[in-house]
């Protein structure tokens, strides 16, 4: 302690104390379910950049695994600081509470909503060399071929999972569901002819179809989308099913309501920005913020929506 002391008495002589400090105590983490290099992640460094650029120190740290619990918890338990956020969506904060026995986190007890920030609607992308070239195929192929399309998703209880289930028992078909730790394992799996399809947003698999390596089978959504006008609705194919993936921003439940309040107001400042909303486009995301009160009323909603469908499919219970 003496010797900290007298460095520190030091160091203010030259000027040069607390500013490591400052600097330290200024830092936010961003926490990222998933790997590095998947759509979501892509994303939220893309905000993480422009929040710095404004002068909030902003770093992306990933913690990847089991549906997205590891990263929920690690957050649920930190200082409720406003320096630790995590990266929250559908599966986080709704879906685990029926695909898992247990949680070590409660989501609708142990974060605070801080804002939406983005979303896009799920896909499912397949290989250029199968049979089927879009989800009506897809769908024929099954029904002749039983048991021999291999699914990859970015987990289990993400929507870009649980959708598709949905859609296979809308449709009367099943694939074998390969899961992986994020959609940037699940994409090379795809690209290494490990798994036919998998289910996804753009963002991740853009540069692929843009390259002629992947094709777009399907859009869960109500029009097409804009990077990939040739790709056809699940709907234009005869099937009456959308599913958006969300994302959003969520602090340790007992985060003062003026540090949420900060954070809220320079997020969206930025995602109103037309320059960040057009390079947000680039990647396949559409921003779109809102207030805490707005997400929570959002996050509600969607577990009303979700849940009781989940529930219907009599899914298997994952150990974390």
């Amino acid at each position: 302690m003496i010797r900290r002391t007298f460095a520190s008495a030091l160091l203010a002589a030259f000027g040069l104390a607390a500013v490591p400090a400052l600097a330290q105590q200024n830092v936010t983490k961003f926490v990222v379910p998933f790997p590095p290099g998947g759509g979501t992640d892509q994303y939220v460094r893309l905000l993480a950049a422009d929040l710095t650029k404004r002068g909030m120190q902003v770093v992306v740290e990933n913690k990847p695994g089991a549906s997205g619990i590891i990263a929920a918890d690690y957050v649920a338990r930190a200082k409720p600081d406003g320096q630790t956020i995590l990266m929250s969506s559908l599966g986080v904060l709704a879906s685990n509470t029926v695909m898992y026995d247990k949680l070590p986190y409660n989501p609708q007890k142990d974060f605070a909503p801080v804002s939406q920030i983005a979303y896009q609607p799920s896909i499912i992308v397949g290989r250029m060399d199968l049979p089927y070239k879009n989800i009506k195929e897809m769908v024929e192929y099954a029904k002749a071929n039983p048991g021999k399309i291999n699914r990859g998703s970015p987990g289990a209880s993400i929507l870009t999972n649980l959708a598709p289930m949905a859609f296979e028992k809308m449709a009367g078909i099943s694939t074998t569901h390969v899961p992986f730790a994020g959609d940037a394992p699940g994409l090379q799996a795809l690209l290494g002819d490990n798994i036919d399809i998998h289910g996804t947003s753009i963002t991740g698999p853009l540069q692929h179809v843009k390259a002629g390596k992947l094709r777009v089978l399907g859009v869960m959504d109500s029009k097409r989308l804009p990077q990939v006008p040739e790709a056809p609705t699940f709907k234009e194919q005869g099937f009456d099913i959308e599913a958006l993936l969300w994302y959003a921003l969520s602090a340790p439940a007992a985060t003062p309501a003026a540090t949420i309040d900060r954070l809220n107001k320079a997020v969206n400042e930025v995602i109103a920005d037309p320059d960040f909303v057009a390079r947000a486009r680039v990647i396949g995301m559409e921003p779109r913020g809102g207030t805490p009160e707005e997400l929570a009323r959002f996050t509600k909603a969607e577990f009303d929506r979700w849940v009781p469908l989940l529930q219907s499919l009599n899914l298997p219970k994952q150990a974390n």
